[in-house]
């Protein structure tokens, strides 16, 4: 099982209708609205690293109105 956590910045005034969509991928076990540099920090439960890349660069990124995805793989 491979966690990792993408941190996603949203164009103004979307981070509540991002957090839903982001929630809705396979993959995707949690999400926050934050205070900070980013809008958004999604976490991932997943089989695979190549299932990270998968969720972070064509489904959350896929959302219209993501402005900026990093993604951190937990080490742990």
């Amino acid at each position: 099982m491979v966690t990792a956590y993408v941190m996603v910045k949203a164009n103004t005034g979307e981070a509540d209708r991002l957090k839903s969509a982001i929630l809705d991928l396979d993959g995707v076990v949690d999400a926050h609205i934050v205070a900070g540099d980013v809008d958004i920090i999604a976490k991932l439960d997943v089989d695979s690293t190549a299932n990270v890349k998968e969720i972070a660069a064509d489904g959350i990124q896929g959302v219209n109105g993501v402005e900026d995805t990093q993604t951190y793989i937990a080490m742990d």
